[in-house]
This record gives structure tokens, C-alpha cells and sequence, in this order.
């Protein structure tokens, strides 16, 4: 079995105590364009051996990082839906921080509803992201990747949108009807925003979902649905940042990664990761 930062984990940092807890999702179910999710888990699994152990002044691997095998991802959604959220349900009881890294954004609702259902305490979604996901269903699937933060947000979970680029009226009516807090991606890069507060009712304990393609095209181009006008690197990095400050991170994902060959997006996927951990650690 691959091994997330293998390459740098010394033997106390793989024990059961770790604070992390990698789960990959090679889930391809409801793709609607460009294909691959299913080899992202692996692709950045394999890149993160090539990362520092040092990000941010700290080194987030030094609280342990467990990798779990992959989720199973056959069978009707519901029921993969279910195989990850007893994975991350259990993650959180045990105390630890979730890291699910994807495979397509559907992957997102077992994800959360597994930290909650642990937690029984209110939570927010930071999503990343160059779409809203805020469809009632798409192509007939509810749980389209195209719709996961629909259900999310008819379980009453609390969601702030950095980064969009692509509504549809479904979604915007959704995004009234729901009190989802957002900032789109044209007013961030086009002002060069990094930092927005979240509302001073949002939850204390977030759990940041982070699709790949809320990055520019020209800085991550292997992902399904590329949308010019994306956020920068930093940009998108400093959101989540700023977001968390005063926060709780209690799980996050990384998905959308469609591997084409060049290693460098599997990298930036993978730093993306370690970056989180190191905001969640913080």
C-alpha cells in the first residue's frame, strides 16, 4: 500500500497516535467532462514523497500521518457514501483530522456527514472550488459532484464558496434559499483578495473541501472542468488561512486531481495537502 510523505516518516510518526489520518477516495462515478479522479489519490500519494517535511515554520508530520487503505468505490453511491463516512466518523472519534484525497467532489458528502455524525456539534464548509456544486441533482444523480454541497446544505451544514466562476440560476436561487456566504473568483483575483472574514456566525469547527480546479487552469490544468479566471496558489492557499484563524479545522479533502502525465500538478495536489495539514496543526 502507498503511503502519503513515505519518504520522510520516521517510524514513531506512523503509529496509531497520528494525528492525521489520510483516507484515499479514487471515486469516478458522475464525472460530466474530463475523466481521470480515480488515479488522483495515487498521483498525489506518489508525489508527496518528494515534498519537505518543513511548511509554514512547522512540520505538520512531526503529529503523525496514518495512511488507511482506499475506500472501496463500487456499489450504489449511497453505500460508498457510507464506507467513507465511517472512516472519517471514526477518524474523529479517535481524535484525529480526516484527510480524504479524491477522486470527484461527490466524495465530499460521505466525508462530511461522517465528521458530524462524530462530532454532533454544528459545522462549516470553506470550499474551494470553480463551481457552486449546488445543483438539486445532475444528469438524474443526486449525488453528483455537480450537487454535493446541495445535500450538505439541506443537512443544515453551513457553507462559504471562495473561488466560483461557473452558476448556474439553480444555484444561485440555492445559494439565497440556503444563506450560503461567498465570494467569487472574479472579484478575489480581479481586487487580489487573500483574506475575507467568514460571517461571525459561522461554526467554529470547519472542515475545508478543496477542489482543484478553484485554481486557475494555467496553474493546475489536470482536473475535469478547467474554468479560466481561477484563484492563484497562494491566493487560494491564504484563503483557507485566514478562514481558519480563530477555527477549528476537524477535516478537509483534496479532490477533482485528473492526473495527464505531468507531475507537476500531482505535486502541487500533494503540497496543497501538506499545507492544509500544516494550517490544521497550527
Amino acid at each position: 500500500m502507498s503511503i502519503f510523505l513515505d519518504s520522510e516518516l520516521s517510524s514513531s510518526e506512523r503509529g496509531s497516535d497520528a494525528r492525521f489520518r489520510v483516507i484515499p477516495m479514487p471515486l469516478e462515478r458522475t464525472v460530466s467532462y474530463g475523466s481521470g479522479t480515480a488515479k488522483g489519490p495515487e498521483a498525489i500519494i506518489e508525489a508527496s514523497n518528494e515534498l519537505e517535511r518543513l511548511c509554514q515554520g512547522i512540520e505538520p508530520c512531526a503529529q503523525g500521518i496514518v495512511t488507511e487503505p482506499a475506500v472501496d468505490c463500487t456499489g450504489d453511491m449511497p453505500d460508498v457514501m457510507e464506507r467513507l463516512a465511517a472512516r472519517t466518523e471514526a477518524a474523529v472519534k479517535a481524535g484525529k483530522v480526516p484527510v480524504t484525497l479524491g477522486g470527484e467532489h461527490s466524495l465530499s458528502y460521505g466525508a462530511v456527514m461522517g465528521v458530524a455524525r462524530a462530532l454532533g456539534n454544528p459545522i462549516g464548509i470553506v470550499q474551494i472550488d470553480a463551481h457552486a456544486d449546488l445543483r438539486v441533482a445532475y444528469q438524474g444523480n443526486r449525488h453528483s459532484h455537480a450537487s454535493v454541497m446541495h445535500l450538505l446544505a439541506e443537512e443544515g451544514v453551513k457553507l462559504a464558496q471562495f473561488g466560483v466562476r461557473a452558476l448556474c440560476t439553480q444555484e444561485a436561487e440555492s445559494r439565497t434559499k440556503n444563506g450560503v456566504f461567498f465570494k467569487d473568483a472574479e472579484e478575489l483575483v480581479t481586487a487580489n483578495i487573500h483574506a475575507i472574514d467568514l460571517p461571525e456566525d459561522f461554526p467554529e469547527l470547519v472542515y475545508v473541501s478543496f477542489d482543484v480546479d478553484g485554481l486557475d487552469p494555467s496553474q493546475m490544468p489536470a482536473t475535469g472542468t478547467p474554468v479560466p479566471g481561477g484563484l492563484g496558489y497562494y491566493q487560494a492557499l491564504h484563503l483557507v488561512e485566514h478562514a481558519l484563524k480563530g477555527r477549528t479545522c476537524v477535516g478537509f479533502d483534496v479532490v477533482e486531481l485528473a492526473p495527464d502525465g505531468n507531475a507537476a500538478w500531482d505535486f502541487t495536489a500533494a503540497q496543497i495537502v501538506y499545507r492544509l495539514m500544516a494550517a490544521a496543526a497550527a
